[in-house]
C-alpha cells in the first residue's frame, strides 16, 4: 500500500506517493534510435535513473503510429512500437515489469520495479477493425486515444477540424460508437486528448465507464483546441473520469505559442533538408528529426530573447483544472519525449518532485496531492476494468 502523506513536507509527500504519468512518447526511441532505457538519457526526458530519482513509479508508453509517415502501415507501425517496449522489459527483468491492472502496478512498487503500461495514440491504429483493437487489448494495451491530430473514417480530431480538406463526421460516426462500446467491454480506457468537442460530447454520450484525458491542459488558460474547456472539464468530472496535465510549452503558455508559431515559416524548409536523407532511402522520417529541428533552431536564434515558459504557467494548469473540475479529476499526462520544450525547471522525470512542492506551497494537502500525483488514475483504471464485460 502507499504510505500517508506527510502534509508538512511536500518532498516526504511526494516520496510517499504513488506518481503515475499517463502519456509519454519513449517507445519510438526505441525503435528509430535502437535506444536503451536503462541507459544515460541521450537527450530525452525520461530513463530508468530519472524515473527513480523523480519517484516515478510508472507511465503509460505511447504507441502512436505517425500517420502521414506510416500511411497504409498503421497496424505494423503500432506493432512495432509495442515489441520494442515489451523488449526492454525483457532485457531488464529486475527494473522494469509490464503492468496491465491497477494491482500490478502497486505489486511493481512494492518490487521497486518500473510500471510500464501501454496506451495507442490515434485511433487509426485499429484500421476500422474491433479485432486489431481486441489484439492490442490481449498483448496489454490499456487505453486508446480515439485520434491524434488527424480525423480518422470514424473520429474527428481537434488537430483538422477547420482543414475543408478533410472529411469530417460531426463527430463520432456509429462505427466510433461501436469503438466505444467494445473499449467499455474490454475494460480499456477511452482517452479522448486530440478529440474535436463534439467527438468529446459523442463519447460522454455513448460510453458506460470514466472517460481519460491523457494529456490535456486547460483551454481557459491557452486557447488551443488540444486542451479542454472548463464545461469539457466539468463534464469530465460529472462522469468520474480524469484530465492529465500536458508539459507542452505551446499548450501551457498562450504567449510562448504566439512567438512560437510566428518562427514556423523559418523553420519549414530546416524540417524538410532534415527529412530528405530519409527520403532518398525512401525511408519513414523519424519525429526525432523534427523535434531535432525545433530545439537546435531554439538554440540558435530565440534563446537568448525567448525564454523558456516559466514553470508557474505549467502550475497554473494543474490548479486550473483541480479547481474547476474538482482535485479528485486531475493527474500527470507529461508528454515527455514527444515534445522539444518543456517548461522552466522540468528537464526530465527527475523534476517531478518541483511540481509536488509548487502545487503544496498553493495550498494543496497531502492528501490533495497523492491524488493528483497517481490516486485519481487508478481510481479511473480500477473502475473501468471492474465494468469490463470479458
Amino acid at each position: 500500500m502507499i504510505d500517508r502523506p506527510d502534509s508538512s513536507d511536500p518532498l516526504a509527500i511526494h516520496t510517499s506517493a504513488l506518481v503515475l504519468d499517463t502519456h509519454v512518447d519513449t517507445p519510438q526511441r526505441f525503435i528509430d534510435e535502437a535506444w536503451d532505457f536503462t541507459t544515460s538519457l541521450n537527450g530525452g526526458h525520461l530513463n530508468l535513473d530519472t524515473a527513480r530519482q523523480g519517484n516515478l513509479a510508472g507511465t503509460f508508453f505511447a504507441l502512436w503510429p505517425e500517420p502521414t509517415q506510416w500511411s497504409g502501415r498503421y497496424a505494423h507501425r503500432t506493432l512495432s512500437l509495442l515489441d520494442g517496449v515489451l523488449e526492454q522489459v525483457r532485457k531488464h527483468p529486475n527494473d522494469l515489469t509490464l503492468c496491465t491492472t491497477p494491482t500490478e502496478i502497486l505489486a511493481a512498487r512494492a518490487e521497486n520495479k518500473f510500471a510500464i503500461l501501454l496506451g495507442i495514440e490515434g485511433g487509426h491504429a485499429i484500421e476500422n477493425d474491433l479485432a486489431l483493437l481486441r489484439l492490442y487489448y490481449r498483448l496489454g494495451v490499456r487505453y486508446m486515444t480515439l485520434t491524434w491530430a488527424n480525423s480518422n473514417e470514424w473520429a474527428d480530431s481537434s488537430g483538422d477540424i477547420d482543414d475543408s480538406t478533410v472529411p469530417h463526421h460531426n463527430g463520432l460516426t456509429e462505427f466510433g460508437r461501436e469503438v466505444i462500446r467494445e473499449m467499455n467491454r474490454l475494460g480499456m480506457m477511452i482517452d479522448v486528448s486530440h478529440v474535436s468537442d463534439k467527438t468529446f460530447y459523442d463519447v460522454l454520450e455513448t460510453t458506460r465507464t470514466p472517460i481519460l484525458a491523457s494529456h490535456s491542459s486547460a483551454r481557459a488558460i491557452t486557447p488551443v483546441p488540444r486542451n479542454l474547456t472548463d464545461d469539457q472539464l466539468r463534464a469530465l468530472a460529472a462522469n468520474n473520469g480524469v484530465a492529465m496535465v500536458n508539459f507542452y510549452s505551446s499548450f501551457i503558455d498562450e504567449n510562448w505559442r504566439t512567438a512560437w508559431v510566428a518562427t514556423r515559416p523559418q523553420r519549414e524548409p530546416l524540417y524538410e533538408a532534415a527529412a530528405a536523407p530519409y527520403r532518398e532511402r525512401n525511408q519513414p522520417v523519424p519525429y526525432s528529426a523534427a523535434l531535432n529541428v525545433d530545439r537546435e533552431f531554439y538554440a540558435q536564434h530565440l534563446s537568448s530573447t525567448m525564454p523558456l515558459v516559466p514553470f508557474e504557467s505549467l502550475i497554473d494548469h494543474f490548479d486550473h483544472i483541480a479547481k474547476v473540475a474538482g482535485i479528485d479529476h486531475v493527474g500527470i499526462g507529461s508528454d515527455f519525449d514527444g515534445i522539444a520544450f518543456l517548461p522552466a525547471g522540468i528537464n526530465s522525470a527527475a523534476d517531478l518532485p518541483k511540481i509536488t512542492a509548487a502545487l503544496h506551497a498553493r495550498g494543496y494537502t497531502g492528501e490533495d496531492l497523492h491524488k493528483l500525483l497517481g490516486g485519481n488514475l487508478l481510481r479511473v483504471f480500477s473502475t473501468i476494468q471492474a465494468a469490463a464485460e470479458l
